[in-house]
C-alpha cells in the first residue's frame, strides 16, 4: 500500500513529539543547604521536604481513574536549554522538571488509557486503507501523556518559582527558542490558560511549537501548595496531528491536588 506523504510526516512528528513528552532531568534529587533558616519577616522559614516524602506525595499507581501511572522512562531525552534566564521557567516545566531548582523533587508519568479501537483488529496497517490508516494512527495515539513534577523549596521559594513562571508567560508571549539533544526547539508563541485554581496559587500555559512549518500546542501548569509545587506537563500526540482541542488532564491534578491536600 502507497502512503500519504501526509501520513508519513504525521507519523514524523509523533515520533518527534513522543521524545519531547518523555523530556525531564535527574528525578528524585536530594535536599540542598538552606541559608540561616528564617523568611524575610524574620519568622522560621518553611522547610522543603526530602525526596522520600515527596514521593509518598505524588500519584501513583491506581490512583488517577482511566490513566496508568508509572516511572519516567529512564531513557529520557536531554532537557530543553534557552540562552537567557527570561523564558527558562517555561523550558523547564516543558521538560518535566520544576521551574526553579528546588531542594528536592520526584516525577511520574500518567498515560491515558482507551479501549482499542475496532480497526486494530487488522492483521497489520498495510491492511487498511490510505485514509483508515490514518484515522487508525490517530486514534491510536489520541491520549493524554503527562508528565508530573512535584518539588519542594525553602523559605519562600515555591512562591518565587509560581511567580517565575507567570512572569515568564507574559515576558515570552511571542515565543522562545531552544536546545535540545542537539536539536533546536522553537516556539512560536506562548498564551496564558486558565488553571485549575487547585493548590493556594496556580499559572496555566500553552505553548506552540514549531517543526518544519507544522505548529502543534504544548500544554502546562504549575500549582503551589504551600512549599511544594506540583507542575503538570501535558501532550496528545494524535490530538496535535488531527488539530483537536487538549488541556492539561483534569483528572491527574484532581488526583495529584487531593494528595497534597
Amino acid at each position: 500500500m502507497k502512503r500519504s506523504s501526509g501520513v508519513r510526516l504525521c507519523a514524523t512528528a509523533a515520533v518527534s513529539a513522543l521524545s519531547l513528552a518523555l523530556v525531564t532531568g535527574c528525578s528524585d534529587e536530594g535536599s540542598k543547604g538552606s541559608g540561616d533558616g528564617k523568611g524575610p519577616d524574620g519568622k522560621p522559614a518553611a522547610k522543603a521536604l526530602s525526596a522520600a516524602e515527596l514521593r509518598d506525595l505524588i500519584v501513583a499507581k491506581g490512583e488517577v481513574p482511566g490513566y496508568d501511572v508509572g516511572a519516567v522512562p529512564a531513557g529520557r531525552a536531554k532537557p530543553i536549554t534557552t540562552d537567557g534566564a527570561t523564558c527558562g521557567s517555561l523550558a523547564r516545566v516543558l521538560s518535566g522538571l520544576p521551574p526553579t531548582e528546588a531542594a528536592a523533587q520526584t516525577d511520574r508519568l500518567a498515560t491515558e488509557t482507551r479501549k482499542k479501537d475496532p480497526t486494530d483488529n487488522a492483521t497489520s496497517l498495510d491492511d487498511l486503507a490510505d485514509g483508515k490508516f490514518e484515522d487508525a494512527l490517530n486514534k491510536s495515539m489520541d491520549r493524554d501523556v503527562t508528565t508530573v513534577s512535584l518539588s519542594s523549596y525553602e523559605g519562600d521559594g515555591a512562591t518565587q518559582a509560581l511567580k517565575a513562571v507567570s512572569d515568564a508567560v507574559k515576558a515570552c508571549s511571542g515565543g522562545f527558542s531552544g536546545e535540545q539533544a542537539g536539536t533546536e526547539v522553537k516556539f512560536t508563541k506562548v498564551a496564558e490558560e486558565k488553571p485549575s485554581g487547585s493548590g493556594d496559587a496556580s499559572v496555566a500555559f500553552s505553548a506552540t511549537s514549531e517543526s518544519d512549518g507544522e505548529t502543534a500546542p504544548l500544554h502546562a501548569e504549575v500549582v503551589r501548595h504551600g512549599n511544594t509545587v506540583a507542575s503538570y506537563f501535558t501532550m496528545n500526540i494524535g490530538a496535535m496531528m488531527t488539530k483537536k482541542a487538549y488541556v492539561v488532564s483534569p483528572e491527574v491534578v484532581k488526583a495529584q491536588s487531593a494528595k497534597l491536600k
